[in-house]
C-alpha cells in the first residue's frame, strides 16, 4: 500500500457532519511552523493513513499548550492558554490525544489535569510501538539493516515520563544496528533546548550542551542519529552541523525511519 498525498481530517469539519474521531492528533507549534518538523508531521500522518487510524487535528483552532509560557515564569499566561485549549477539548468530546511533542505531551498528561481536563494522552512512539506489538504496522525488518542508529532520549519523554521502551523496541525492528550513546535512558544528558532555554541567548560555559551531547552520539559511529522531540531534533542537528558531518550524519525522527522502512 503507497499512501502519497494524504488529505488530514479537521475536527470541525467532521463535527459539523456529526462525526467523532476516536483520537485527535495534536500537531504542536514546531510540528505546524518549524520548516523541519512539518517532515516528521507528514511523516506521522502517512503512518495515520497507512493505518487508517480515525483522527483530526483542530488546524487554526489548535494553540500552543502554554508550556514555553510556564517554563518561562508566566503562570497567567500558561493558564489562559490551558483553560482555552480544555474549552475547544469539551466542545469536541475529546477524549484521546496523540502528541508527536514530548513537552505537549509531558504538560498535557500531568499538568492540565489541575485545571479540570480529563484526557488520555498518548504518546506517538507510545501509539506506533503498539501497534507493531499488535501486528497492526508491520515493519521490514531488512529495510534500514544496513544503518547503524544511535538513540537520544528526551528529557520529556525519558525523566519526565519514563518511556524508555517503546523507542528502543521501534528502532531494533527497524535494524539490529542499535547502539547507545554513553549517557543514555534516566542518565542521558540534555540536548541543552528544553524549558526553553533554546530561546535564550548561550549562557556563560566553556561548551554549548549540544555540542556536549553531538559529540557523545558521534562516538558510538552511528549514521543515524533518532530523536523524537521537535527541540533535541533543532540542538541535535545543529550540532552535526558544527562539526562539519552533516554529508555523512543524519538526525532523522523516528516517525521518519518507520515511513522510509514501509516506502510510504
Amino acid at each position: 500500500m503507497e499512501v502519497r498525498q494524504v488529505e488530514v481530517p479537521v475536527m470541525s469539519e467532521l463535527h459539523a457532519r456529526g462525526e467523532r474521531p476516536e483520537f485527535l492528533f495534536w500537531v504542536g507549534c514546531a510540528g505546524a511552523f518549524d520548516d523541519r518538523y512539518q517532515k516528521v508531521t507528514q511523516a506521522f500522518v502517512k503512518i495515520l493513513a497507512f493505518l487508517n487510524v480515525s483522527y483530526a487535528v483542530l488546524g487554526k483552532e489548535e494553540s500552543c499548550t502554554g508550556d514555553p509560557a510556564r517554563r518561562a515564569g508566566n503562570e497567567m499566561l500558561y493558564q489562559l492558554q490551558a483553560l482555552q485549549n480544555i474549552a475547544v477539548f469539551k466542545t469536541y468530546g475529546i477524549k484521546k490525544i496523540i502528541t508527536i511533542c514530548p513537552h505537549c505531551y509531558n504538560i498535557f498528561k500531568n499538568e492540565y489535569p489541575d485545571l479540570g481536563a480529563d484526557l488520555n494522552v498518548i504518546n506517538y512512539l507510545q501509539f506506533l510501538d503498539n501497534c507493531i506489538l499488535t501486528g497492526k504496522l508491520n515493519i521490514d525488518p531488512m529495510a534500514l539493516s544496513g544503518v547503524t542508529i544511535t538513540y537520544h532520549d528526551p528529557c520529556y519523554l525519558g525523566r519526565a515520563n519514563d518511556i524508555y521502551f517503546e523507542p528502543r523496541s521501534i528502532l531494533k525492528k527497524l535494524t539490529p544496528n542499535v547502539v547507545e550513546m554513553k549517557r543514555n535512558k534516566s542518565f542521558a544528558l540534555c540536548c541543552g533546548g528544553g524549558g526553553t532555554q533554546m530561546f535564550k541567548e548561550a549562557e556563560k560555559g566553556d561548551k554549548e550542551i549540544y555540542m556536549e551531547r553531538t559529540e557523545e552520539a558521534l562516538q558510538t559511529n552511528a549514521k543515524v542519529i533518532a530523536t523524537a522531540c521537535p527541540f533535541c531534533m533543532t540542538m541535535l542537528t545543529d550540532g552535526i552541523k558544527a562539526k562539519n558531518v552533516a554529508e555523512d550524519v543524519k538526525n532523522y525522527d523516528i516517525a521518519e525511519l518507520i515511513v522510509q522502512s514501509l516506502h510510504i
